[in-house]
């Protein structure tokens, strides 16, 4: 996508003041609040997300349609009233966008209730980041409060729909006068215990919140879906910068940045990368900068005493006598804490991965060599023995920047090897 007209002049930031809409905070309180925000000195204001999410959600990230501002902040002509007047103070707006994640929340949610009810073959399967190959082609959805057993008595078609308390999901076409257990198992989805997403679950979610579920916006199609309104919005003036949330989640960092720098024309855009210490912005990135924790962190800085730190981790160790991977020593401990995350909180995410690697293995006429040798016709056990190590090994948030960078993160005897 490329923007259909020259970009408007836009000043470059030099300060931002972030305001957190929400339903008790629309467009309309932001807009009384710009002249004092004016009065500090700032350039910007910086708006937390503004399209159409969850319906009560006090933050906004949990978006449900990319083609509309959110109706509870007031509209599309609630968010260009509040841009004329920061425009009559002086001020433009930089809003947060979310590429990453969309709600797992169907009956709000159009594109994934219309995956839901029609399956792979659905126009929005290609959304979002399903792996079909896994859980006998169904989506698990975490939502049950207890084994399906003890809860299939709250479960109740109701016409073309499946509801369980205050849920919905749509119904498989011809399937809902079926007897229950027939109908759960006709479903193109599979409600289980919400303790279950921890393990088996088959679709990427935000880290360990499944309630929000991967946008594959590395497809063409998907990206110029979710991000037509904003372009829009962009080429009319009404908003002035874009702040990235997490790019880190997408499949290639490199690719999305690129292609929405030319759907903008180079507007002003920030990313909201976490930087360990010592690593730097990828220099290939076509954006002005990261949202600021790394600056912060310098901040931060300048209030800790390194010696008085010394002295507290000394008494600290005298007095609770730590063992060394549980914070009688730095690395042990990152490593045990590493290890726990994978094996545990992201134990889904590390499973899907070894799929992944497992089928590459297979399906490879050279497959490659690693850290020990594996026979790949009976991979699954043995790239896990080599995932889970390796992952946990990461010295980065994130430990590739696109495919040129797949390996970057990763320490130097764990870097696959080259014929």
């Amino acid at each position: 996508m490329t923007s259909e007209r020259p970009a408007p002049v836009r000043p470059v930031p030099t300060a931002t003041y972030r305001l957190q809409l929400q339903p008790g905070f629309p467009f309309a309180a932001a807009a009384r609040a710009v002249p004092y925000l004016a009065s500090l000195g700032v350039s910007h204001l910086h708006l937390s997300p503004v399209l159409q999410a969850v319906p009560g959600s006090l933050h906004g990230y949990d978006v449900v349609d990319h083609a509309r501002v959110r109706d509870e902040l007031g509209g599309e002509e609630g968010l260009r009233a509040l841009s004329r007047t920061a425009r009559e103070h002086g001020l433009g707006l930089v809003v947060d966008i979310v590429p990453n994640h969309m709600a797992m929340a169907p009956r709000h949610n159009r594109a994934l209730w219309e995956v839901l009810r029609e399956g792979p073959a659905s126009p929005y399967a290609r959304w979002f980041d399903i792996d079909w190959e896994a859980q006998g082609g169904k989506v698990l959805l975490p939502v049950l409060g207890g084994p399906v057993g003890r809860e299939i008595g709250e479960l109740k078609a109701d016409g073309d729909v499946l509801r369980y308390y205050d849920h919905a999901f749509p119904l498989r076409e011809g399937t809902g006068r079926l007897p229950l257990p027939q109908l759960l198992d006709a479903q193109w989805y599979r409600p289980v215990w919400w303790r279950l997403a921890r393990t088996e679950l088959n679709y990427r979610r935000f880290f360990s919140i499944s309630e929000l579920i991967g946008v594959r916006v590395e497809d063409p199609e998907v990206f110029e879906a979710t991000h037509a309104k904003i372009l829009r919005l962009l080429r009319e003036g009404v908003i002035d910068g874009l702040r990235i949330d997490h790019p880190d989640g997408l499949a290639d960092p490199d690719g999305y940045l690129e292609q929405l720098h030319e759907a903008t024309g180079g507007c002003w855009t920030v990313v909201e990368k976490i930087l360990s210490d010592g690593e730097h912005l990828p220099a290939a990135w076509p954006v002005a900068g990261t949202t600021g924790y790394d600056a912060l962190r310098h901040v931060d800085g300048l209030f800790t005493d390194p010696a008085g730190a010394d002295e507290l981790l000394d008494r600290y160790r005298r007095y609770a006598a730590p063992q060394p991977d549980r914070g009688g020593d730095w690395e042990a401990t990152v490593r045990r804490a590493a290890h726990q995350v994978i094996t545990h909180e992201l134990a889904a995410e590390t499973d899907r991965l070894t799929r992944v690697t497992s089928r590459v293995c297979t399906t490879s006429p050279d497959p490659p060599r690693s850290i020990e040798p594996i026979d790949c016709t009976r991979c699954s056990d043995g790239c896990r023995r080599v995932v889970q190590p390796t992952t946990a090994s990461l010295s980065t948030y994130t430990g590739c920047s696109g495919v040129t960078g797949m390996t970057s993160g990763l320490p130097s005897h764990t870097r696959p090897r080259r014929p």
